[in-house]
Order: structure tokens, then sequence, then C-alpha cells
């Protein structure tokens, strides 16, 4: 059934909404954006952002589904193909590094989300996991990495991201952690793991 012009004004006002926020919470945090700004930003009233969210909660959790999405969807486009574990992390950076401001924020913020929006958070962390055990269980069986448990050495590369993402402005203060410590972080992590403390396969 075709849409009239009035549901389709609907959804691109939502739709505008959505992005106005996003960009919000990436360029002055997410708990200190407030529905009027997003209001302006969008070029629309106040009053119209509660006759799509009736909360503040609402709107922030629709906004951290609909680009963590996009973010476990990159990571997991990217990952599917990884057979070594370096190509992995790389492919791991690569999907958060699309949309970094907004993940740091995330990072930062995560513990302070409603209980909604942190679900979305652990559902992305999850997603990464699964490639990344998928990886690791191979890679021990070889011999190629140290054998310690899956969620600890899971937990010691996200640890060192997100360190370095909640610490972006001593990092990197032009704002692109990724971008200028990508390669390191991942080489530094590879040599941790690996049983001669190299690199390994993966990356030419």
């Amino acid at each position: 059934m075709q849409k009239s012009n009035r549901q389709l004004q609907k959804e691109q006002t939502k739709e505008a909404l959505l992005k106005a926020a996003y960009q919000l919470f990436a360029e002055q945090g997410i708990m200190n954006t407030r529905m009027s700004d997003i209001a302006q930003a969008a070029g629309v009233s106040h009053g119209t952002v509660f006759a799509h969210f009736q909360t503040q909660e609402m709107l922030i959790t629709e906004v951290i589904e609909t680009y963590g999405e996009k973010i476990a969807r990159r990571t997991h486009e990217a990952a599917g193909t990884c057979e070594h574990m370096e190509e992995l992390l790389a492919a791991h950076l690569a999907g958060i590094g699309e949309f970094e401001p907004f993940y740091a924020r995330l990072v930062i913020e995560n513990r302070l989300l409603p209980p909604e929006a942190r679900d979305v958070w652990v559902a992305i962390q999850s997603a990464v996991s699964f490639h990344f055990s998928q990886v690791a269980q191979r890679e021990i069986g070889s011999g190629q990495s140290i054998d310690l448990p899956l969620y600890f050495l899971f937990n010691t590369w996200v640890g060192l991201v997100h360190y370095y993402l909640a610490n972006g402005d001593l990092f990197a203060p032009e704002g692109n952690v990724v971008g200028r410590y990508g390669d390191t972080l991942v080489d530094h992590y590879m040599k941790m793991i690996r049983r001669d403390g190299s690199k390994g396969g993966g990356r030419e």
C-alpha cells in the first residue's frame, strides 16, 4: 500500500530528528544534549520532537539502536571474511572509525544511559565478540596465540581500544584516534598474544 504524503513527511521528520540527535550526541555528549537542541538542529518545533518521542530516554535509545546497528553491521561485514586475528582487529577498528565521535561518546557515557540503550551497547559488543571468539579459538588451537580465556583476550582488546577513545582529547586532539593509533594498537596487541611475541600472519 502506497504511503500518503503525511506518512512520508512524518517519516522524514523522524529521520531528521534521529540524524540531528546523532550529530549532537557526537559533538557535545549524549546526556548534555537537550530535546530543544535537537529540535533546533532539525529545524522543527520543540513540540514536534515529543510528537515522535514521548521522552528523552526513548529518543536516546532509538538513536543508539539506529546507529549502533550500523556500527555492528559494518563490523560484521568487514569481519565476516577475516581468517587471522590481525585482520579481524583492523576490521573492528574500521567499523568503529566510521562512527568514531559517536562511538567514543558511548564509551564514555554508557553507564549513564537508559537501560534499553545500554542493552543496545551490549549487543554491539556481543556482535564483535562473536567474530573475535571464532578467530581466537582457531589461533589458540593452532598454537599461534597464547591460551587464555576468550573473554579475557576480548576484554583486553576492547579495554585497550576504549581507553584510547575515552581519552581521545589527550591522544588525538584533532579527533581521530583510530586513524592515528589504529595500526599501533593492533601491532602491540598482537605482540602480546602471540606465543613468539611477533605479530604473526594477517596483513601484509
